[in-house]
């Protein structure tokens, strides 16, 4: 038996481990199975080359809890190791890996923006064990090793009786971590980090039904035979090529990701790229609510199928991180902070890869089946829409299949768009004007008399539409979008005849006079406007670039650059002067029977824009009432 001191700068490395991942002492159990992962594969590696001449076999890694001694086995049929091994990569440079990991990120230690902590590896152990000890056989034909060390810098090494090839660690779990004693805590762990490991994971025994015999008799009762409780799933869908897969096998493995999830994605994309660099995965839409911040996290990142995180901002573009699945690769680093993972070229390139890909197999399932696509519109569209804000490379390519709906259920892209409106709805200054609601029930009236011209009338209702028709005006020359019922019809698409009014420039002032004295100012602007007498004599628009404004610095989150988030509603009342009521309220001689047609004229504009509530409601009811005794 030998003893030594790992020779380490770093004075009382130990409680420097525990302390540093304090808040993330779970992962010892990521990093020792992730090792003897390592072993059996490399294991694998060196048999197919020749280079070991022992059987592969069917290897596995078990996990034993011995909840009376205080200990946890993770017990490996890999490469194993001689003393002279373990006091290599032990003693030497695993724990010099350690002592830098620690020097390097030991200041940041509470800080988030660390993703990952490969590299801590066979360390770890020590943030849950006082004791670790490590019995090991290589394939080599040399004497197996038995390495111990309590947690500090003092170990011993001895011959060991092992004769099974690979590796047990034995950890001697601490007082402050006896909650990894409990089974629940361990397949939890397991469940979470391990699930798609590619070598088998043992975890206990379950009972499996024996198949019934075909001569059983008809008492016959179900036998049950003992068989090893496998966790994970070696060979996830995510590492098969696409063309081995059919829709049933990535429905069944989203709800693999997802057991909880009981709706089925809408559809999924297939990542799988060896060059410039490495990375596969299965990436889901779900359906999709317009809450921007209820979706995130739902991607899992995986490194050679281990579970690292699932928060993958800066990794996959920005609006993507609303979806759900898995992207896996050995190229990105973990040990970075945020800011440091946003500035590497190769997380840059491979978030400009997921959004290439994305968009071409956005493309390919609007091209193959258009009619599914739009019945699929608008449980994917917050995503597609935040993402033509968000990533230029994405909205270059979105003119071939964002659709805007009408509200009557017509689809169109942007360029069916222009070309089924540009006759009819261009105005006198030769711009096409996109009529548009943002609630059918709301804005009917307003809808209804836009369709009475012939005007097309599109359903934008998600809560980033003031920021992306905004983008759409900047690179659309002589396009605009305009809210149905911020004006009235004729002056949101000026044409070159106009509407006589029916009162003189002398009546048309003194109107206006007795409405400003009637009507709210701080809410209301009056216009006075010559219609159609057959349109409505009270109609309440809100300016388009005031309420796009307001609506803009709300979703943005806050008061925005023009501190609009709190600026009081304004609306126009556009009192039609050829309308009966307008001569009517101007020859009224009785003060208050003017005041009360003004008031009930206003009361319903009010209801058919939905401002009608509380007091002013109960009001009109009451005057309501009043008029048809």
């Amino acid at each position: 038996m030998t003893t030594g001191k790992i020779n380490v700068s770093v004075e009382n490395i130990f409680p420097l481990i525990k302390k540093f991942l304090y808040n993330d002492h779970e992962i010892f159990l990521r990093e020792l199975v992730s090792n003897a992962t390592d072993a059996t594969l490399k294991l694998k590696h060196l048999t197919n080359i020749g280079d070991a001449k022992v059987e592969y076999g069917s290897p596995i890694i078990e996990i034993k809890i011995d909840k009376e001694g205080k200990k946890i086995h993770i017990i490996d049929q890999g490469i194993g190791m001689t003393a002279e091994e373990v006091e290599k990569y032990i003693n030497q440079i695993a724990f010099s890996g350690a002592e830098e990991f620690l020097e390097k990120y030991k200041d940041s230690a509470k800080d988030a923006g660390i993703i990952g902590h490969f590299g801590l590896g066979f360390y770890s152990a020590f943030m849950v064990a006082n004791k670790v000890e490590i019995i090991t056989k290589s394939y080599k034909d040399e004497p197996a090793a038995h390495w111990t060390c309590d947690g500090s810098p003092e170990f011993s090494l001895e011959p060991s009786d092992k004769t099974e090839r690979g590796t047990e660690i034995i950890l001697h779990i601490a007082e402050d971590s006896l909650e990894f004693l409990e089974e629940f805590k361990i397949r939890e762990l397991l469940t979470k980090y391990n699930k798609f490991m590619p070598i088998p994971i043992k975890f206990g025994t379950k009972k499996e039904a024996l198949p019934k015999p075909e001569d059983a008799p008809e008492d016959y009762k179900t036998e049950y035979a003992e068989v090893d409780n496998i966790i994970n799933n070696p060979n996830p869908a995510w590492t098969k090529q696409p063309v081995d897969l059919t829709d049933e096998d990535y429905r069944n493995f989203y709800h693999e990701l997802y057991p909880l999830q009981f709706e089925e994605p809408l559809f999924n994309i297939h990542l799988n790229v060896d060059y410039p660099f490495n990375l596969t995965g299965i990436l889901y839409f779900p359906k999709m609510s317009s809450d921007l911040q209820m979706q995130k996290d739902k991607i899992q990142l995986y490194q050679n199928q281990v579970f690292v995180t699932d928060n993958v901002e800066g990794i996959v573009p920005e609006f993507l991180v609303m979806l759900k699945g898995v992207i896996d690769s050995p190229d990105i680093p973990l040990n970075v902070s945020r800011s440091g993972l946003q500035a590497d070229s190769n997380v840059k390139k491979i978030s400009n890869y997921i959004t290439r890909k994305v968009a071409d197999k956005l493309k390919s399932l609007f091209t193959e089946n258009r009619q599914d696509f739009e019945a699929k519109w608008n449980d994917i569209k917050i995503v597609l829409e935040y993402g033509m804000l968000s990533e230029p490379k994405f909205y270059e390519k979105a003119g071939d299949f964002v659709l805007y709906p009408s509200v009557d259920d017509k689809y169109y892209t942007l360029a069916e768009l222009k070309e089924a409106i540009a006759a009819n709805q261009t105005d006198k200054n030769g711009k096409t004007v996109v009529l548009y609601a943002s609630n059918k029930d709301a804005q009917h009236g307003y809808i209804e008399i836009a369709k009475e011209k012939g005007y097309e009338v599109l359903l934008l209702d998600s809560p980033i539409v003031s920021h992306l028709i905004q983008k759409l005006e900047s690179d659309n020359e002589n396009l605009t979008f305009v809210r149905v019922d911020s004006d009235h019809i004729d002056k949101l698409i000026q044409k070159e005849e106009t509407q006589i009014s029916k009162l003189s420039e002398e009546e048309s002032t003194q109107l206006k006079t007795v409405l400003e004295e009637i009507v709210p100012k701080a809410n209301y602007s009056v216009q006075l406007e010559a219609m159609d007498s057959t349109a409505a004599p009270f109609i309440i628009t809100q300016p388009e670039f005031m309420r796009r404004m307001k609506e803009m610095s709300q979703s943005s989150g806050g008061g925005g650059m023009f501190g609009m988030g709190n600026f009081p509603e304004m609306y126009n009342l556009v009192v039609n002067t050829n309308s009966e009521l307008a001569t009517t309220i101007l020859n009224t001689s009785d003060k208050s029977v003017q005041e009360g047609l003004v008031k009930q004229a206003l009361d319903l504009a009010k209801i058919s824009q939905g401002l009608l509530k509380g007091e002013e409601l109960t009001a009109f009811v009451k005057r309501s009432f009043e008029l048809i005794k």
